[in-house]
């Protein structure tokens, strides 16, 4: 019958003629037959199975050995014997060179007729060590799936004891050589169930024997932290771990995290393939590990380990938000990815650039899952916004794209930082950041935040940017008697020559802190400003005086230092005068009262008054406080100077040009014109200069820096219970209060009263009106009538004899930025510029400085950004826009300088002098002494650093390049199927890229 049987086979009859043929020869076998012709059946039919060369002389063979497994069971038992099974394991089935891939799938076939047989414990015995060497020999995923499947269809196979413990060892060993060779999405749907059924056969072993689970942990952490393996592991391991019960989690990583023998080199190297496994779309609770083990490693203060890890693959985890079957797993990660790294902007920057492409391709998939990302990802962008404010060039691209997005409220923001820092103490992690390589393009150096002392780090910023200032400091000499200027000369000359891209404010910080602030807490910068100048000018009070220090060294003529005889340098730089002005209305009698003053606190005008318009002057000859008679009724007030005055219309040319605010005030000859504070008598139609003007003019429903200083000098009102008592009339009277700028400034410190007491919440809360910024302001400055005709010789300075007042320019330096509502909250960044009397070309001139051009002082000035560590270069458009895209981001302290004039010529002449002298300030040799050991310190600590990092970074796993990710996304818009962004199935192409 077997001959029968095999010539029907190789015959070249149809197939369905041969299978009638077959159908009788089965339905004899049913019939009882001699031992031997059972044999030679079963042989060829063993034959037939394991050699045959088509799918259906395979399926003939097994058809034949189930009848005669089932008709004929002795004859089978005899057959399928230990030694032939061993045989078949060992040597293999057919010719040399070409044995059969099927003998698993043979044997599990056959074992169902044994199971009762007396071999059956035999067989049993042989499986058990065989499958274990199988194992040993590192079979393809193929294979291992064939024996996954016969263990699992026969439990008893199984290796029992300590082999079944180095079975799953193993076997583990083997997935992590698991390698998808085809590109195909059904070769690759094909692996997947392979592996699938690997990882179900631990998970079966694992329920029947929970002591195998951490011995085969700890197999899978030896893999995945190796450091010796010339090939990745595959990504398939990430199947072994969804298996585990998360009940063991915290044991697991509490083992791991606390195990000396792991390196640091070893477990980064273990947590980078981990995250690599978000790619892996079959694994379950996968995103639960890695979170998990990234949290141990915080809890054990492994910071550097999770910098590294987290710089190096964040932006790889980002592109897999474009896989809808990885996404969920992949957000979970990222969100703690970037919610825990919070003393560094490093990681959220890294992902700005590819922000706007994920965000449309999610928009465009419009599905579910990409709805909820979406707003997921929009969350936790704005809580990356609000704790790394401060970067308004980099991140209006992602606003834009979010700007559709809700926006979760403060409370939520704070609640999701807070719960996934990695430590609650800032200063763990001062050693950590800035992780910067080289100093920034702009040449100029950051500042460390110390704990919340970014108030600090934008004031130091915007005077050391105060170039006359810094030079004044720097030309200190030693044994000055002044402790803190000291300390603020060696922090400005290490801004001014370090290596360093950022160096810490520690000491200066301790030495000017204020007795009343908290530490670590936010605190208000104008404040920390105010008495950080108080402090500088009372100890140089109290000490040495700043002149006889100019006068030794010889720079500053005789006739300067008698002038300047007894003020300080704060008083030089940055003191004014302002006189305050009381009349009574009944008697007319006038008060007066002259003050120093080092900034102008401006407050906002109450929403009912329209300040803003009002900023036309009095012709010049009606500048000033004139006095006269009190009207009955305040409809006739309004020949008055101190009172308030309806703004003219824009169409009404014809009327007078009165206001009580002189801001900007007008040279002779010009057409009457608002004064938007940079407007200097520029023709606009042919400047570019009127660019600026339309920056700095504010729009009708905004404030601008005029409109409040003009509020800030028009009359007050007092009255009812703010009424004046007045000495002449010995009673309380209704009067009007005026105050008068009367010498300017050098530096003029403009501070926005942004924050106010609010008694219903009882916290301060803040004013966020956007203000117009002027590039270039005009002040109004009272003077006497003898000098009106010296000031008029001047050259820059605007009045007319008899007016009483004169114009003093002001160049915008510095802007301190205040992103947040809340002073006790937020963060603060300036942008700044160096301002100086000489176009950088220009040679001095009969002694004099060169007037800078208007178009110099605002358009060839660069701009920079100082934001703590990171310095960056900037636009005065970036200024003027900020509160626009960010409206917690409002500006809070301004600097102006002033341009040379009759009031500052003295001051002017003397800095000239100095700079002709000695050019850039020669600092004494104990401070350069010092800068040039930290120098060599930083550079010794950079190759030291070089060969550390390198040493972590060749540990890191090597990835695919994750950005083609996006790039295909971009390229390929028409693209569907697959797991393209726009599709949940299996995508030939892009899926293997997901995959592997």
């Amino acid at each position: 019958m077997d001959k029968i049987l095999e010539a029907v086979v190789m015959s070249s009859y149809p197939n369905n003629v041969k299978q009638g043929l077959v159908r009788r020869v089965i339905e004899a076998a049913k019939q009882p037959m001699d031992s031997e012709q059972c044999w030679s059946m079963l042989e060829l039919s063993t034959k037939l199975y394991l050699t045959g060369d088509t799918k259906y002389k395979r399926e003939i063979g097994k058809e034949v050995l189930e009848v005669y497994g089932h008709y004929h069971p002795e004859e089978f038992e005899e057959f399928f014997n230990v030694r032939f099974l061993l045989s078949l394991l060992q040597e293999g089935y057919g010719p040399l060179g070409k044995r059969s891939h099927y003998v698993l799938d043979y044997i599990q076939l056959g074992l169902q007729f044994v199971l009762e047989s007396p071999s059956a414990n035999s067989i049993f015995s042989l499986l058990r060590i065989e499958v274990l060497r199988k194992v040993c020999e590192r079979p393809s995923p193929k294979q291992c799936a064939k024996i996954s499947k016969l263990l699992t269809q026969h439990p008893q196979c199984i290796p029992t004891g300590k082999h079944q413990l180095l079975f799953c060892q193993q076997l583990i060993r083997c997935i992590g050589q698991f390698q998808c060779v085809s590109e195909g999405e059904e070769e690759i749907m094909e692996f997947l169930e392979q592996v699938n059924k690997v990882s179900g056969l631990l998970q079966r072993i694992w329920r029947t024997q929970t002591s195998a689970i951490l011995p085969s942990l700890k197999e899978l952490f030896t893999i995945i932290s190796s450091t010796e393996e010339q090939e990745a592991p595959s990504n398939a391991l990430a199947s072994v771990v969804q298996f585990v019960p998360l009940e063991l989690m915290d044991g697991v990583i509490r083992n791991l995290t606390n195990d000396d023998s792991i390196t640091d080199v070893q477990m980064m190297m273990a947590i980078g393939r981990m995250i690599d496994w978000v790619s892996w779309p079959l694994g379950k609770n996968i995103d639960k590990w890695i979170i998990a083990l990234l949290k141990g490693l915080a809890a054990v203060k492994k910071f550097s380990i999770l910098i590294e890890v987290t710089l190096s693959k964040i932006e790889k985890v980002f592109s897999k938000l474009l896989y809808p079957i990885v996404r969920e797993g992949a957000l979970s990660v990222l969100q703690y990815m970037l919610l825990s790294f919070q003393h560094s902007h490093e990681a959220f920057h890294l992902l700005l650039p590819h922000i706007p492409r994920l965000v449309a391709s999610l928009k465009k998939e419009d599905s579910n899952s990409a709805t909820s990302s979406l707003e997921q990802l929009a969350e936790l962008i704005h809580c990356m916004f609000f704790r790394f404010s401060g970067f308004p060039d980099l991140y209006e691209p992602v606003l834009e794209a979010v700007k559709a997005l809700p926006i979760p409220n403060e409370d939520r923001i704070k609640h999701l930082l807070g719960q996934n820092a990695w430590t609650s103490q800032k200063n763990e992690l001062a050693s950590f950041y800035p992780r910067l390589a080289s100093k920034s393009e702009t040449g100029k150096i950051g500042l460390i935040n110390l704990g919340n002392t970014c108030y600090m780090n934008s004031i130091i910023q915007s005077l050391f940017m105060a170039s006359d200032f810094r030079h004044s400091v720097l030309n200190l000499t030693e044994g000055n008697s002044q402790p803190l200027m000291t300390k603020l000369q060696w922090l400005f000359a290490f801004l001014e020559h370090s290596q360093r891209p950022a160096i810490s404010p520690e000491s200066f910080l301790s030495a000017s802190w204020p007795p009343w602030f908290t530490p670590g807490a936010q605190q208000d910068c104008s404040e920390y400003l105010k008495y950080l100048l108080d402090r500088l000018h009372e100890e140089e009070k109290t000490g040495k005086r700043i002149y006889q220090k100019l006068k030794e060294s010889s720079l500053m003529s005789q006739a300067v230092e008698h002038h300047y005889l007894n003020k300080t340098l704060i008083e030089k730089m940055f003191g004014g005068k302002m006189m305050t002005k009381i009349r009574c209305l009944k008697c007319l009698n006038v008060s007066s009262r002259e003050e120093a003053f080092t900034d102008l606190s401006l407050a906002f005008p109450p929403s009912d008054r329209n300040v803003h318009g009002s900023t036309s002057i009095l012709p010049v000859e009606e500048i000033g406080p004139q006095f006269i008679e009190p009207p009955e009724n305040a409809g006739q007030l309004m020949g008055s100077p101190w009172i308030k005055r309806k703004a003219p219309m824009a169409s009404d040319h014809a009327a007078p040009s009165v206001s009580v605010e002189p801001l900007g005030f007008q040279e002779p000859g010009e057409a009457s014109n608002p004064i938007g504070g940079n407007d200097i008598g520029v023709d606009a139609a042919k400047d570019p200069l009127s660019t600026f003007r339309e920056q700095a003019c504010a729009p009708k429903d905004s404030r601008s820096v005029p409109d409040l200083i003009n509020y800030f000098l028009s009359p007050e009102r007092l009255t009812a219970e703010n009424k004046y008592h007045c000495e002449k009339c010995a009673s309380l009277q209704d009067a009007e209060k005026v105050a008068e700028l009367t010498e300017g400034p050098h530096y003029l410190i403009l501070t926005l009263l942004r924050f106010s007491f609010d008694p219903r919440t009882m916290k301060r809360k803040k004013i966020l009106d956007n203000v117009s910024i002027p590039v270039v302001l005009k002040l109004p400055i009272l003077v006497a009538p003898e000098e009106t005709e010296e000031v008029c010789r001047c050259g820059k300075d605007g009045a007319v004899p008899g007016s009483g007042f004169m114009t003093v320019v002001y160049d915008l330096c510095s802007v301190v930025v205040h992103s947040g509502i809340s002073s006790e909250s937020g963060h603060y960044y300036c942008y700044s510029r160096e301002c100086t009397d000489t176009v950088p070309q220009g040679q001095p001139r009969d002694g004099l400085p060169k007037p800078a051009s208007d178009k110099q002082l605002d358009f060839e000035i660069q701009w920079y950004l100082f934001n703590d560590t990171r310095v960056s270069f900037s636009s005065f458009e970036s200024v003027s826009n900020v509160t626009s895209f960010f409206p917690k981001d409002t500006a809070y302290v301004l600097f102006y300088r002033q341009r040379p004039g009759r009031q500052s010529c003295l001051l002017h002449q003397a800095l000239a002098e100095a700079g002709h002298l000695h050019g850039e300030p020669s600092l004494h040799k104990d401070l350069m002494e010092a800068i040039s050991k930290d120098n060599i310190l930083f550079l010794q600590e950079q190759e030291k650093e070089a060969r550390n990092r390198a040493a972590y970074i060749s540990a890191l796993p090597k990835s695919p390049l994750w950005w083609r990710d996006l790039d295909r996304d971009k390229d390929d818009d028409s693209s569907s199927g697959g797991c393209s962004p726009a599709a949940g199935g299996g995508g030939s192409g892009s899926f293997h890229g997901l995959v592997f």
